[in-house]
């Protein structure tokens, strides 16, 4: 058994939590594909919420993001392998911003709160 806590093939949806009021929100669902150390590669989808449409939208090009878990500024949530995360989109349900991929998988996001 692997002492790492994230290995490759590990999904994940990471939050960069706003410094201010007026930041971007900024969200990353993505499957590790390489560790070094304690860097992570993960290849995925960039989220960022549009204030004017009160939605998170999903940037259609696929990124590749380096981050260290320990990484200050993130909130780094594992999903289950089996999610696919081409499906993954957020979801207003019960004024909840939910992260699902419309099957099985739920994510609540608003952790300290009504709004994301």
């Amino acid at each position: 058994m692997s002492e790492r806590v994230i290995e490759v093939g590990d999904k994940l949806h990471i939050i960069t939590r706003r410094l201010f009021e007026g930041d971007v929100r900024r969200h990353f669902a993505g499957e590790v594909i390489g560790v070094s150390g304690e860097l992570h590669e993960v290849q995925g989808y960039a989220f960022v919420f549009n204030a004017g449409t009160n939605e998170y939208k999903k940037r259609p090009e696929i990124r590749t993001r380096i981050f260290s878990p320990g990484q200050e500024g993130l909130i780094v949530n594992k999903i289950p392998r089996e999610v696919i995360i081409e499906l993954i989109e957020y979801r207003m349900i019960k004024q909840r911003y939910l992260v699902t991929d419309g099957k099985d998988f739920f994510l609540d996001i608003n952790e300290f709160g009504l709004t994301a």
